[in-house]
């Protein structure tokens, strides 16, 4: 009887109440109020919040709405991993999880859609006549007079090898795996994160090096806006996919229990996709006809 009332006759999990889902939400919005007090204090404004001025404090009320939302994380997926281990991850609920990455990376999907959208119409119609700041803005072309480009086959193409790479690393590692080879996993990981690490940096020379500004035009805007985000996304994959290393060394992933690295591994792929479409549209397209910067 007693086991009767402890094991449950379905294949879902009823969670334990936990503090992570009203920590993470309280942890974004001192995040958010500190993003708003600092954007307030770059221009020399003020910050009132029940009286006091938070624009002079905006850098350690971010920071601690960062610190809040990082541990939320990092204590709510240990606890999902932890569930795991129990054997409360069913078929299931390992079907759930796999829809709800599913629906954040459509999501990601529709976020990367805005910037596409923002710079296609800048670039596809830089003169009209009812837009006559943009008119003004651009001279009327694109790439915008005045403005020196990217060579795309420099630095962006380098770094388009490096995203193929770790895509194929990231699907050796998983197929390892699968075949129950722990050393290919790891191997094939490291790599990965090597080459995404790697990745960042030839960005973050080409942005110090960039012939443009964010604030010089409309092509500098939409051009940072829509790399920076992408950059942004190779960290937070690096990151996933270091953790999987990680938990790979200790010996956490099964082939019939593995879905942390199946979800690093689509994100990355994710990653590696809304690359190819900007090297296509941003670098290559849209710098035909402009003068390449000489470096």
């Amino acid at each position: 009887m007693a086991d009767a009332h402890a094991k449950p006759k379905h294949d879902y999990h009823i969670i334990d109440p936990s503090p992570w889902p009203i920590l993470g939400s309280l942890g974004a919005l001192v995040m958010a109020i500190g993003g708003v007090a600092w954007m307030q204090s770059m221009k020399q404004g003020s910050f009132p919040l029940f009286g006091i001025d938070l624009a002079n404090a905006h850098y350690w009320i971010f920071a601690i709405g960062v610190a809040i939302v990082l541990y939320t994380m990092y204590a709510w997926w240990s606890d999902t991993i932890k569930e795991a281990h129990e054997g409360h991850h069913t078929r299931v609920v390992s079907l759930h999880l796999r829809y709800g990455m599913i629906m954040f990376i459509a999501s990601e999907v529709m976020f990367f859609v805005a910037w596409f959208w923002a710079f296609f119409d800048a670039s596809l119609f830089p003169n009209e006549m009812h837009q006559v700041a943009r008119a003004e803005f651009t001279g009327g072309v694109w790439p915008p007079k005045g403005i020196e480009v990217l060579n795309p086959w420099h630095l962006p193409l380098y770094n388009t090898i490096i995203l193929l790479l770790s895509g194929t690393a990231v699907t050796w590692a998983h197929h390892a795996l699968l075949h129950g080879n722990r050393k290919g996993l790891v191997n094939g990981l490291a790599i990965t994160v090597g080459l995404g690490v790697l990745f960042s940096f030839v960005q973050a020379y080409e942005y110090i090096h960039a012939p443009f500004a964010f604030t010089d035009s409309i092509y500098g805007a939409t051009f940072f806006m829509a790399t920076g985000f992408h950059g942004f996304h190779v960290i937070i994959g690096t990151i996933f996919l270091a953790v999987c290393l990680i938990r790979a060394m200790r010996g956490d992933f099964t082939p019939k229990q593995h879905f942390g690295l199946e979800a690093a591994a689509w994100y990355w792929h994710f990653v590696d996709v809304v690359w190819l479409f900007l090297f296509a549209a941003i670098y290559v397209w849209g710098s035909f006809g402009g003068t390449f910067a000489e470096h």
